[in-house]
């Protein structure tokens, strides 16, 4: 394990579903033929991002991941063009529902599925109506080029999360999203904040970090786009602004991030002996 290159896919959907795959699936194909082997869509893709109402028949959507139209397509793309795809999609569980990620190999078989942890609850994103807390804990994925942990949206402004991941062996860390403007508030811009905070994991990890958002306008909410990939020094490598449509390649050094994080020391000066208010409740 050396290099890597990963692809952040960056554009809008509409409320068919079969056009949101179709679209999707195109934008993995251009990201594979740049060499790309591992590709991040954005979260939720298989149509607009609906936890924005309370909406009882939404839950109709859901699926599991063996039956999930965004995961099967996933697959047999994944399995054609050899590369990965860590897969975003409204997971039934019985009578239990989650937001989800398939993670699918370069064989287009499911290495396993995470379920997003921390749910948020607000004006636009009402995803506790919706979604249980994830019950997987956090994860990571062996592959061929390395391994990857991937948190889901919400789970990205958590410094927990990232470190959690590191602390299972990860190489780069990935983050599908859905998020814009906030309905409570016209006024405020959580782009810079969302790009903030996970650069900020990219530095205190010393790890390269991939987001991928949608774009567009729903229902009236207006999402803010500017997925990008960062170095493990936390500077950007490649970027999108607010409207572009399209993908982020990049090819990373993991064997210089690691000797990187090494001469940093973060992990060698832990003191996990003092951390134990991190697992209390307020």
């Amino acid at each position: 394990m050396s290099s890597i290159t990963v692809a952040a896919l960056q554009l809008a959907f509409s409320d068919d579903i079969d056009a949101n795959i179709a679209a999707v699936s195109a934008l993995v194909r251009e990201a594979a033929a740049k060499g790309a082997k591992i590709i991040l869509p954005p979260e939720l893709f298989e149509g607009p991002y609906f936890c924005r109402v309370e909406d009882e028949g939404l839950f109709a959507g859901a699926r599991p991941a063996a039956e999930h139209p965004a995961v099967i397509a996933m697959q047999a793309l994944a399995k054609e063009l050899k590369v990965y795809i860590p897969t975003s999609f409204f997971e039934a569980d019985g009578p239990h529902h989650y937001n989800s990620l398939a993670m699918i190999d370069d064989a287009g078989e499911i290495m396993g599925v995470y379920r997003k942890s921390h749910i948020p609850d607000g004006p636009g994103y009402e995803e506790k109506f919706y979604f249980r807390p994830g019950n997987t804990g956090f994860k990571v994925w062996k592959t061929r080029y390395g391994t990857i942990g991937v948190g889901i949206c919400w789970d990205q402004w958590y410094p927990e999360t990232a470190r959690a991941m590191m602390l299972m062996g990860a190489d780069i860390l990935l983050y599908p999203t859905a998020i814009g403007t906030e309905p409570h508030d016209p006024d405020l811009d959580t782009s810079r904040l969302w790009q903030r905070a996970m650069v900020g994991h990219a530095v205190s990890n010393v790890v390269p970090v991939v987001a991928a958002n949608r774009i567009g306008t729903e229902h009236g909410q207006r999402f803010y786009g500017h997925s990008f990939i960062t170095d493990e020094r936390g500077d950007f490598v490649q970027h999108f602004g607010s409207g572009e449509s399209g993908i982020l390649v990049a090819t990373l050094d993991l064997g210089l991030a690691k000797r990187h994080r090494a001469a940093f020391g973060f992990f060698r000066d832990r003191r996990p002996e003092l951390y134990g208010r991190l697992t209390q409740d307020i």
